[in-house]
């Protein structure tokens, strides 16, 4: 027998949350099985902080209907068929008509109406969806072709650990406090550090990734583990900022968001303080954020500062390097390197503008 549908409060409103048994996430050594309905019991006491921080932001839903188990797959794009998990960009039919949209223009110039959260319970109903991770946008409406916020991503590449993370954020910190920004750090949820700076909506996408490459330049002056390599084969054992993920369209986790990962791990916002006194990030889970986050939102005076860029495309405009490659499903962009592997080029096959030479023999 099917279990009775449960309802869930979220700030004003009462959610419908079908089969709320369903396991989503399986018993790990660190704790039992978790349930569609502790799902969203979850986002709806993370609800306001998570307004702060994807509030009016166009947001795509990470949606692993069936729940996570390790081993499973998120798909790579629309036409991977194959994938466990799958990115929903548009609405789904069928909403109820209280969430609300926003629309937003990919880099191909196609159009979605992408889920805008604007109450607590626009989370909570996303959860009921099968949703684990949100995606917003370093824009909110109206203003959806300005971004307010830079995102830095410190990936570690293989043979790195949280900790050299940590000791690159930590030179981030520094790097952005001696320019006259603020940074914000959180975990990834997994091994990764995020570092948010809330900046004036006066610059377009491409500002804001070469003002990222520029603070990369000059993190990999200061720090000789740290990278902006595009391609992996140069990346070494280095923390690689991922200039990449400024771009329109590009998106990370959001503060709060759960992860498809092995014992449901949180994306969660930290003060500098308790980011460097953090040894393991998956410690932070569905069953302890809501009591750390009781404790006060590390976040909570993000909004009342916003910084300009200008010191940090100072830095890529003096820096040398020039233009980065941008990801494959970009169009190719002036300046940009060519699209080939280093250890596959062949220089006499290339131009000066990075097009590859027809051979006509």
């Amino acid at each position: 027998m099917a279990t009775p549908a449960a309802s869930v409060r979220a700030g004003e409103r009462d959610v419908r949350v079908t089969s709320p048994d369903r396991v989503i996430y399986e018993a790990t050594e660190a704790g039992p099985a978790i349930t569609k309905l502790q799902v969203c019991e979850y986002f709806s006491a993370v609800g306001p902080a998570m307004m702060r921080a994807v509030g009016d932001r166009p947001t795509a839903m990470e949606r692993w209907p069936d729940g996570y188990r390790d081993g499973m797959r998120l798909a790579t794009g629309p036409q991977d068929k194959g994938g466990d998990g799958f990115y929903q960009k548009r609405l789904p039919k069928g909403a109820p008509d209280w969430i609300e949209t926003v629309d937003i223009t990919f880099p191909s110039r196609r159009t979605a109406a992408e889920l805008c959260p604007s109450e607590p319970a626009s989370f909570v109903w996303a959860a009921q969806m099968g949703t684990l991770t949100f995606h917003p946008w370093p824009v909110r409406r109206p203003e959806v072709d300005r971004p307010d916020e830079l995102r830095l991503d410190l990936d570690p590449q293989p043979g790195t650990t949280f900790a050299d993370a940590q000791r690159v954020a930590e030179v981030t910190r520094e790097l952005l406090a001696e320019l006259g920004l603020r940074g914000y750090p959180k975990t990834s949820g997994n091994r990764g550090i995020h570092v948010y700076v809330r900046i004036r909506p006066e610059y377009t996408f491409e500002d804001v990734r070469h003002a990222a490459i520029g603070l990369g330049r000059e993190l990999e002056r200061r720090d000789d583990g740290v990278t902006t390599a595009w391609w992996k084969e140069e990346r070494g054992e280095r923390i690689f900022l991922d200039y990449n993920q400024n771009n329109r369209d590009r998106t990370i986790a959001s503060a709060w968001s759960l992860r498809a990962r092995p014992g449901a791990p949180v994306s969660t916002p930290m003060t500098w303080s308790t980011l460097a006194q953090t040894r393991d990030p998956r410690a932070y889970t569905l069953h302890t954020v809501p009591d750390y986050l009781a404790d006060g939102d590390p976040w909570a005076d993000m909004d009342d500062e916003s910084f300009s860029l200008d010191p940090l495309l100072q830095l890529w405009e003096t820096l040398p390097g020039g233009e980065l490659n941008f990801p494959p499903d970009y169009p190719k962009m002036p300046g940009e390197p060519p699209r080939v592997q280093p250890s596959k080029k062949v220089a006499e096959h290339w131009d000066d503008d990075g097009n590859r030479v027809p051979d006509h023999r």
